[in-house]
């Protein structure tokens, strides 16, 4: 064999390694074994509890799927980017370029349901504004936030990949798993240890202490609650 063609071989080699590297899910970014946020689409009657539109038409419950995908993309745009290979931004960007009509038709019909529901001019206008408000601190994730960051990049790829006017179906079948992901899960092969460490501090009650010294009665509930008790002496 040639020296190019042993060389070819290896750079082939390296770019299938590097293929398969860059191929990986978003699970692997954070878990060796993640959480499942599988969960069955939405229905009418699922969406319309789910995501507080009480009452709702069909097309109004299409366009609350639309709008509250929306706010949880946006959302992961705004706490995902210490992840970038999310490319949650990118994500979020080419979605509202890729399905602006469809954004702007839900805008309007969220509005609407408003209007006839809250009263027309100003109170629909405000109850509006106020679900706007409601529903993106609903996708905010502090203990959740790797796995709302997985399951919204999972969807924002499906949403900048499907057709025009199709974005309700995305959100219909993407919001379940990213609502389920809002719950703190962690690591399933492994667990997460430090998710359930806590500090035990003594007491800092007056009571405890004299001249800088921690009384032995307060010593000795601290060394329990630690687990740190010493045997009692024969």
């Amino acid at each position: 064999m040639s020296k190019f063609s042993a060389l070819r071989g290896t750079a082939a080699m390296l770019l299938a390694v590097v293929g398969a590297a860059g191929a990986q899910p978003a699970a692997a970014q954070f878990y060796w074994s993640p959480p499942d946020f599988s969960a069955p689409p939405l229905t009418d009657a699922t969406a319309a509890t789910a995501l507080g539109l009480p009452g709702a038409t069909a097309a109004e419950i299409r366009a609350g799927l639309v709008w509250n995908l929306r706010a949880a993309l946006n959302v992961a745009a705004l706490q995902c980017q210490f992840e970038p290979t999310l490319l949650a931004i990118s994500n979020y960007n080419a979605m509202i370029a890729h399905h602006d009509a469809e954004l702007d038709s839900a805008q309007a019909a969220v509005l609407g349901y408003f209007q006839r529901t809250a009263g027309k001019g100003r109170p629909g206008q405000a109850a509006a504004d106020q679900y706007g408000t409601r529903i993106y601190s609903g996708y905010s994730a502090v203990q959740a936030q790797r796995g709302f960051c997985q399951a919204a990049a999972a969807v924002g790829r499906d949403a900048i990949f499907a057709d025009r006017g199709t974005l309700h179906e995305v959100a219909r079948k993407g919001l379940s798993s990213i609502k389920k992901s809002l719950v703190a899960t962690g690591e399933q092969a492994y667990g997460e240890p430090g998710r359930s460490y806590s500090l035990a501090l003594p007491s800092f009650d007056p009571k405890c202490w004299k001249k800088g010294q921690m009384l032995p009665e307060c010593q000795q509930m601290w060394e329990q609650k630690t687990g740190s008790a010493r045997p009692a002496t024969p």
